[in-house]
């Protein structure tokens, strides 16, 4: 769970948090007491930039040429006791140091860079120059410098470094001021309490994303009911919701599978039952025609012979269906779109069932309005459908029933109508009549004849077409099943 914690997002954008806040601290830090030295060295330069012009107008500090010595040390003293942070130096005109008041083993320097000197003399005060420290090679002090001019010729300068040792230590000082240190103990409470404030709205933001994670991962375990909770408008709850809208999407597809499963188990049931019966039948006239042949007369072979014929051309049949409905549902069949007469159409197929019709004492007509238009469609699929519906029909009508094909005319497209006065569908069935083998299991059958694929053959016909079937029934009553196709102008 430890491990968990430090490897969570939350506790990666904290120490990234954390580590931003403190370096951003130890630079303001760092830079504020920069800035102070700065100021001080800065105001100390601007105030006592005219000390060694002074030193100069109140002493000859070269007589014929050479160094006065005694002179200087009387003003080196003087200067010191005025301000001990004072250092004073006497140089020759190129840089080097020729007098001093200090003990010669702290003096590390022989002369200094003149460099800053005449960058000093040509400032106009407002700018901090830095010049070498006698004492100390690594660090450049501020200092007030002026030349000594003899004759109008330069003999040398006036170095006075303005912070010397004592000074250091009085900076020292003010960096251990009560109020610099307020100043930062005020500071790193501010940047403690700006640590507190981000972690908690760090943790109001990864709160989110926490929800977010369970959600997944309880989804990932099984429970595809699990949704993020959405609250807001932001990034984060426009993730959560593409994941909702994915783990709907998942949902549905899983359900789809689950139920195309149990129709492909439910299916392959019923083709078993389907093929079972015929190949039974044909076995076992087959089987008994090898065992009697001797005893059986003609007549008798002659009838087992019809019946073995009758199984398998049903058998036949069967088998044709299931293949033309798999290469329906992979979209192997598409429609050839010609132009044809449908009154043509529907009265050959009505010629065609008349026998059987005749046979179970149904009658069958077609009703057929004159000046209808041609329709634009795949004739030998639309044909299928005719046959489909009509033996539908005739199978669910009981013998003094009628069947009826009617054709008319609704705007710019022709209504076909195959209406029987058979067993009809009770209502709850009715969105089930047109899945496989479903007038075979859940209708009753005046002529059981039928596979139950005629039906899921038509609609997929109609499909292809991009039409649609509407069925209307009642319970003993009988059955109207209607389709429209267009006309073969709007085609």
């Amino acid at each position: 769970m430890r491990n968990r914690f430090f490897k969570s997002l939350y506790w990666k954008l904290s120490a990234v948090f954390l580590l931003v806040l403190t370096i951003v601290g130890a630079a303001y830090a760092w830079l504020t007491f920069f800035s102070t030295e700065m100021y001080f060295f800065e105001t100390s330069q601007r105030l006592n930039a005219s000390v060694a012009q002074h030193i100069v107008n109140d002493v000859q500090p070269f007589i014929d040429g050479k160094p006065n010595t005694e002179e200087m040390n009387k003003i080196f003293h003087s200067v010191m006791v005025v301000n001990p942070s004072v250092e004073v130096y006497l140089l020759d005109s190129t840089g080097k140091i020729l007098t001093f008041d200090a003990p010669k083993e702290k003096v590390k320097l022989t002369s200094v860079s003149l460099s800053p000197i005449q960058e000093f003399l040509q400032s106009d005060d407002k700018k901090l120059v830095l010049g070498e420290n006698p004492r100390d090679v690594h660090k450049q002090k501020v200092f007030s410098a002026a030349p000594v001019v003899m004759n109008g010729m330069i003999y040398g300068y006036i170095y006075v470094i303005l912070g010397g040792e004592q000074f250091d230590s009085i900076a020292e000082r003010i960096r251990a001021s009560n109020i610099l240190s307020l100043g930062l103990r005020g500071f790193l409470l501010s940047l403690i309490g700006a640590g507190v404030v981000g972690l908690v709205a760090l943790a109001f933001v990864t709160r989110k994303l926490r929800r977010m994670r369970q959600s997944v991962m309880a989804f990932k375990e099984g429970d595809y009911s699990q949704r993020v909770a959405i609250k807001s408008n932001d990034e984060l709850d426009d993730l959560g919701a593409s994941f909702n809208d994915m783990a709907s999407t998942i949902q549905k597809n899983l359900e789809e599978l689950n139920r195309a499963d149990a129709l492909r188990r439910e299916l392959i049931a019923n083709i078993s039952h389907d093929l079972r019966t015929p190949l039974a039948s044909i076995q076992g006239y087959v089987e008994t025609l090898m065992m009697k042949e001797d005893s059986l007369n003609a007549e008798e072979k002659q009838q087992f012979l019809k019946t073995i014929f009758s199984s398998a051309e049903r058998l036949g049949r069967l088998v044709q269906e299931l293949f033309e409905l798999s290469k329906l549902e992979a979209k192997q069949s598409q429609p050839k779109i010609e132009v044809f007469s449908m009154p043509e159409l529907v009265n050959d197929v009505t010629m065609k069932f008349a026998p059987h019709a005749e046979r179970n004492g149904v009658t069958i007509s077609a009703e057929i309005p004159k000046s209808l238009p041609l329709v634009a469609a795949d004739i030998g699929m639309i044909e299928r459908v005719l046959q489909n519906l009509v033996e539908n029909a005739l199978n669910h009508t009981p013998s003094g029933g009628r069947v009826n094909v009617a054709l008319a005319r609704r705007d710019r497209k022709v209504v076909v109508a195959v209406e029987d006065t058979g067993v009809g569908v009770a209502e709850k069935d009715l969105p089930f009549i047109f899945e496989r083998f479903y007038s075979a299991r859940s209708r009753t059958q005046v002529n059981n004849s039928g596979a139950g694929l005629g039906l899921a053959i038509t609609k997929k016909i109609l499909e292809a077409h991009h039409e649609k079937i509407q069925v209307q029934s009642r319970v003993n009553e009988g059955t109207r099943f209607t389709f429209e196709l267009p006309a073969a102008n709007q085609r």
